[in-house]
């Protein structure tokens, strides 16, 4: 996978978890965090704050990669 590959499929889907970057690219999230982090620092890309996906904010039960969520910026 290249990141033009994440970049589309992030405008397309405008909004993803981690997780589902894992299970679309059959990649490890690591190697994910490294090409997202590409596109943070080009400003095209922003993480949400972790927790707000279950609205809970601080049990830790959630797995992070579901509370990962990573959205494409215009």
């Amino acid at each position: 996978m290249i990141l033009s590959d994440l970049r589309g499929y992030l405008q397309d889907k405008r909004r993803a978890t981690l997780q589902d970057l894992v299970l679309h690219f059959h990649m490890d999230a690591d190697a994910l965090r490294g090409m997202l982090g590409k596109w943070i620092s080009k400003g095209k890309v922003k993480q949400s704050a972790a927790g707000s996906a279950c609205g809970s904010g601080g049990c830790c039960k959630c797995d992070p990669l579901l509370t990962e969520i990573y959205e494409w910026v215009d």
